[in-house]
């Protein structure tokens, strides 16, 4: 998908890549490849699965990577061990092709430990942050709730929302680091200035469809429309 010189493409794992893959498929991962049709630079969002398999999708369109966004440390988006599986991530692309990885600053312990990087492996941001390539920023904004470190992407009309918030859903609070408060407060403060038009990007294919704008998810996705932290704890088993 491309718009004013905007190179964007969003890609599921166990169907556009990493098909031979079981794990893979049950997950459901998107990975987005963002950046500037003038310069030729992409970076990818989540590289997990099939690094080699994404480069390629990358080359084919003509544009080099020269970088990675985590959106949190699990091993599904970042890559390490699942449950006793290896799954492929930020390691096997840096490997590939030398570049950094760009984290939240609160994320930066959660993804050396998953991944096996080191501090000079990583670019380390705050919320409000940008990258630049081209004439495309991409706005770094942090979401805590899923882990404490989870960001999201925001780029021109789209946002690429990681396990923050799902087209129906939002992202699981009881694993280590979630916190249902940070959540409530992500969903209906940090994302607040983000406008209806805006087309949310997800992590996981959990919906009949892979993107939606956020007023629409506003007005459908019932974690959206918890009129009161009490009330959200109450949901959350709090």
């Amino acid at each position: 998908m491309t718009t004013e010189g905007l190179y964007f493409r969003q890609v599921l794992a166990g169907r556009d890549f990493a098909r031979d893959n079981p794990v893979a498929s049950q997950m459901v991962n998107f990975v987005y490849l963002i950046g500037d049709l003038g310069t030729r630079q992409a970076v990818l969002v989540d590289p997990a699965w099939d690094v080699r398999s994404l480069l390629d999708v990358a080359e084919a369109d003509g544009m080099e990577v020269v970088g990675a966004l985590a959106t949190h440390y699990h091993p599904d988006h970042v890559g390490g061990d699942l449950f006793g599986h290896d799954v492929e991530g930020l390691a096997n692309l840096l490997s590939l092709k030398g570049v950094k990885a760009h984290v939240n600053a609160k994320e930066a312990e959660g993804v050396k430990f998953m991944t096996g990087l080191s501090d000079s492996d990583l670019v380390l941001h705050e919320g409000g942050d940008k990258l630049t390539l081209g004439d495309v920023a991409i706005e770094f904004v942090h979401t805590p709730g899923h882990t404490p470190g989870s960001q999201c992407f925001l780029v021109r009309n789209r946002l690429v929302s990681g396990d923050t918030l799902f087209v129906q859903g939002c992202g699981r609070v009881d694993l280590p680091g979630g916190d249902p408060e940070e959540m409530y407060r992500s969903l209906t403060e940090r994302l607040a200035r983000v406008p209806d038009d805006t087309v949310l990007y997800p992590g996981h294919d959990y919906a009949e469809q892979p993107s939606s704008p956020l007023g629409s998810v506003r007005e459908t996705n019932y974690y959206m429309k918890v009129p009161t932290l009490e009330a959200w704890l109450k949901v959350m088993g709090r």
